[in-house]
């Protein structure tokens, strides 16, 4: 089993999702294409390009926080299905 193979297969069990084997061959052509786009990318020379994290100058243009009205726990937790000691009860979505 080829190393892109797997990486499809690998991901398509993460995302809980069942790919017949043509659609794992169609994702595994795409993946390798994306492969080789990203090699082209590692070729360049970047020594002179400082690093960014925005590629424009703008940051935190956002607002300040600001405290507003809340609801009361009791309220908050009146239509809650399973509450506990003032806690949101919920089932478990991680394995």
């Amino acid at each position: 089993m080829s190393a892109q193979k797997f990486d499809v297969q690998y991901v398509a069990e993460l995302a809980r999702i069942k790919l017949d084997p043509a659609e794992i061959e169609t994702f595994q052509s795409q993946l390798g294409n994306v492969l080789k786009h990203v090699e082209k990318l590692n070729q360049l020379d970047l020594k002179e390009v400082e690093p960014t994290a925005h590629s424009f100058p703008i940051y935190n243009v956002f607002r300040e926080d600001q405290v507003g009205p809340c609801l009361e726990r009791e309220a908050a937790l009146a239509n809650a299905p399973r509450e506990a000691q003032g806690l949101f009860i919920v089932t478990k979505v991680i394995e």
